[in-house]
């Protein structure tokens, strides 16, 4: 709470509200208390449902499951999902299937089905990377699926390079966020993007109608994002050794840049931080688990342990990441990051088990180590002296 203008902890799921979801076969309702803010996100990149969207900055809206929230509704929506990366079937192919089953794939009897469950043991796509990953599963991100407008299977990654794929996209935000502006939001943000910035910087000059630094609109009823918002994950137990530290100042580097052009965006908001459990690799961040030198299979509790780039194990890199978002300005002093969350999942989306409490829901080393962040943080940029509309 420290760390927030708002003096509450900010929640979000990849959906319009609090859900109800199963793990290990029981079903967990995501309890928020008046104490936090809800930021909802339109996870793909089509039109928001006027009738999901809930009105922004109130409490007491109903949740998925229809019952009330204390939790207030945040005033920004945030983009889609990983649009800058074709990303994975979650589950038991995660890192393997890589495309959604092509519909002859599918009438030749060739198209495997993926599954969450994570009792289930690994399993294998078809020779061309492809599966069923909408009937029992979902895909890491937008990037995975078709756009209708746009030309291939995986259109997104690459809409750049597409004129008439960009304005069927944008079409379809600024409908969004005239919806959103609507309900009361007052802020949009980037696509969540997994790797690329300058997806987000260019997604930013398209909808703000920016051209040699100047823009035309920088509101959101014209769909003008404020912040950016990115993904980060280091490897294996190794931020230092396998370059994940590098990777994240890259990133706020990167966000710097277009803060310093664009003096109307706000800056970072990182709402995925955490270790894969499995080896670098240089393409997108989706790999096999269990595939590097500290597979959480063979570790004590599923998380890392003690290393020489980690010698208190997540204790340390979450220490580590609140260094460099503390130390990242722009070039007038003023903080990158706005937010930060930390993707408190257990071996989820090809991860650690990084959750910060405990099966008996004490603290973990985790969760005090990041508890110890957060305020460092809150303190270092006097969130709590900013306004909420900062």
């Amino acid at each position: 709470k420290g760390s927030s203008s708002f003096n509450k902890v900010s929640f979000w799921n990849w959906n319009l509200a609090p859900m109800t979801e199963k793990s290990f076969g029981t079903e967990h309702k995501e309890h928020l208390s008046s104490e936090f803010i809800f930021m909802p996100e339109q996870w793909g990149a089509q039109v928001v449902e006027d009738k999901y969207l809930r009105p922004a900055g109130q409490p007491n809206f109903l949740d998925s499951s229809g019952n009330p929230c204390p939790a207030e509704m945040a005033t920004i929506l945030l983009g889609s999902n990983e649009p800058d990366i074709a990303g994975s079937c979650m589950g038991n192919m995660f890192g393997k299937c890589s495309r959604a089953c092509s519909d002859a794939e599918v009438a030749a009897g060739d198209c495997p089905a993926a599954y969450l469950d994570k009792d289930l043991p690994p399993a294998l796509p078809n020779s061309h990377g492809g599966c069923n990953c909408w009937e029992f599963s979902h895909a890491t991100g937008v990037g995975y699926w078709p756009f209708k407008g746009c030309a291939g299977i995986q259109p997104l990654p690459q809409m750049w390079n597409d004129a008439q794929c960009v304005d069927v996209v944008m079409d379809a935000w600024k409908k969004t966020a005239a919806i959103a502006v609507a309900k009361g939001y007052r802020y949009l943000t980037t696509p969540l993007v997994a790797v690329d910035i300058d997806y987000a910087k260019r997604f930013i000059e398209k909808a703000c109608g920016c051209s040699g630094g100047q823009c035309s609109c920088t509101e959101a009823a014209c769909g003008c994002p404020v912040y950016v918002v990115f993904h980060f994950y280091a490897y294996d137990c190794s931020p230092k050794g396998s370059g994940g530290y590098a990777n994240l100042q890259r990133r706020l580097d990167g966000v710097k840049a277009i803060m310093d052009r664009y003096k109307f965006v706000k800056g970072a908001i990182i709402n995925e931080i955490g270790m894969l459990n499995c080896a670098p690799t240089d393409k997108d961040p989706i790999c096999v688990p269990n595939s590097g030198n500290y597979p959480a299979a063979k570790v004590a509790g599923n998380s890392c342990p003690a290393t020489k780039d980690l010698p208190k194990g997540l204790a340390t890199f979450i220490e580590g990441i609140f260094d460099l978002v503390i130390a990242a300005k722009t070039s007038d002093g003023k903080p990158v990051v706005k937010g930060v969350s930390w993707f408190n999942a257990n071996m989820d989306g090809g991860t650690y088990n990084l959750q910060l409490f405990s099966r008996n829901g004490s603290i973990n080393a985790n969760g005090e180590a990041y508890m110890q962040g957060c305020t460092r943080w809150g303190k270092a940029t006097g969130a709590s002296k900013q306004s909420r509309s900062s």
